[in-house]
This record gives structure tokens, C-alpha cells and sequence, in this order.
């Protein structure tokens, strides 16, 4: 099925809303930023809420946070005392997200990490109920591989852009796109999970460790 702007549209009418913060937020990017193609929608912010809320996590880790969207998308579902570790380099866009997150509920349930997430991950203690991968492309398998050990069984990765943009089915692959490639060929062949791949927005990679 092709989904049209309509039917797009019809979905997120029959959505529930996101809050006041995360639609300011939201509109804060589309109107500010260039790269706003990086922010989770609103549908797809929806999702993340809905796992979060279906999962009840102690601990979530994200690894890439842009805005802080997401994050606080996540923040929404966690259990009494849980938190949201979330981790990125861009100095800038981390001030932005500090500064939404200050205005949310939220504030004492994200804790935030500025560094290279390959250094940093090896450094936390914590067990993770749930990681969402959204960040450098190449490097999507070695954050699954360093991760993994750390993630509770029953808990759950969540890898976002693992169509891109439809790129994927091409011969060529640039190397964005063959990192994407590669990565859902080896979570599919990972006996260690189960998987599947949503074909939300951009795609989304679901996987429960067994």
C-alpha cells in the first residue's frame, strides 16, 4: 500500500496529541533547522511513546539526540524512578534539547551524555530495558554489537532510517546506505533476537532479545 498525504494526514488526526513541549519543539525545528528531517514526526513520536508506555522501561538509552524529541517522547512510558540516557557530539543542537527538556515534566528523568557513544557506552553501568539507535549511519552495527550485552532478555533495540528513504533496494549503495543494508541483514540473521522491520516514516527495526 502507498500511503498518500491524505491518508498521512488522517492518521495523525486520529492520533492523540503530543504535549505542548514536544509540539513547540517540533515546530521549533521545522521552523529553525535545516536538518529537520532528523526529528522523529509526529506519528513516529507517537510510536516511540506507545513502546515506551507498552514496556514500562527502568532505563532507556538512545544514541543520537538531536533535539531532544525523542528523548522525551521515551520519558513518557518510563517506569517510577526510570530514566532516559541519551547520547551525541553536536554541542548545539545539545543546548536546544537541554533547554525543551528544561520546560518538560521530564527534567530529572533525562540525563544527558556529550561525547563519541562508542567511548561512552562501555563507561555506563546500567542495564538497558530499551535503546533506540539514530545516528551516524556506519556505525549502526558496532552500536548494536556494544549495546547488546548491556540490554536486559526481554528487552527491546529500536534502530531508526533503516530504509532510507527506499535506498536500500537500490544496486548501487552509497555508504550510508550499505551500512543500513548490512545492519538489517545481520539483525535478521542474529538467533539471538527476534525482529521486525516497520515500514513507518523512515523505517523502524524492532528487535527483542531473546
Amino acid at each position: 500500500m502507498i500511503f498518500t498525504e491524505q491518508i498521512v494526514n488522517y492518521a495523525e488526526n486520529h492520533t492523540s496529541d503530543e504535549s505542548p513541549v514536544l509540539r513547540e519543539l517540533r515546530e521549533h525545528c521545522y521552523a529553525h533547522f535545516e536538518d529537520k528531517a532528523m526529528l522523529s514526526g509526529f506519528v513516529q513520536g507517537r510510536i516511540l511513546s506507545m513502546f515506551s508506555r507498552m514496556i514500562r522501561p527502568k532505563v532507556v538509552l538512545e544514541i543520537g539526540t538531536y533535539l531532544g524529541y525523542s528523548a522525551l517522547c521515551f520519558a513518557e512510558g518510563l517506569a517510577d524512578g526510570g530514566k532516559v540516557i541519551t547520547l551525541d557530539i553536536q554541542e548545539d543542537t545539545n543546548k536546544v534539547a537541554r533547554s525543551f527538556v528544561e520546560k518538560s515534566e521530564y527534567a530529572d528523568k533525562i540525563e544527558f551524555h556529550l561525547g563519541f557513544a562508542t567511548e561512552i557506552i562501555p563507561t555506563l553501568p546500567e542495564t538497558f530495558d530499551l535503546v533506540f539507535i539514530d545516528a551516524d549511519k556506519p556505525n549502526y552495527t558496532n552500536y548494536y554489537n556494544l549495546v547488546f550485552d548491556k540490554v536486559r532478555t526481554g528487552g527491546f533495540i529500536i534502530a531508526d532510517n533503516v530504509l532510507w528513504s527506499g535506498k536500500v533496494l537500490d544496486d548501487e549503495k552509497d555508504e550510508n546506505t550499505q551500512a543500513l543494508h548490512d545492519f538489517n541483514k545481520m539483525v535478521l540473521a542474529d538467533d539471538r533476537v527476534s525482529n521486525v522491520l516497520l515500514p513507518i516514516r523512515d523505517g523502524l527495526m524492532v528487535v527483542s532479545k531473546n
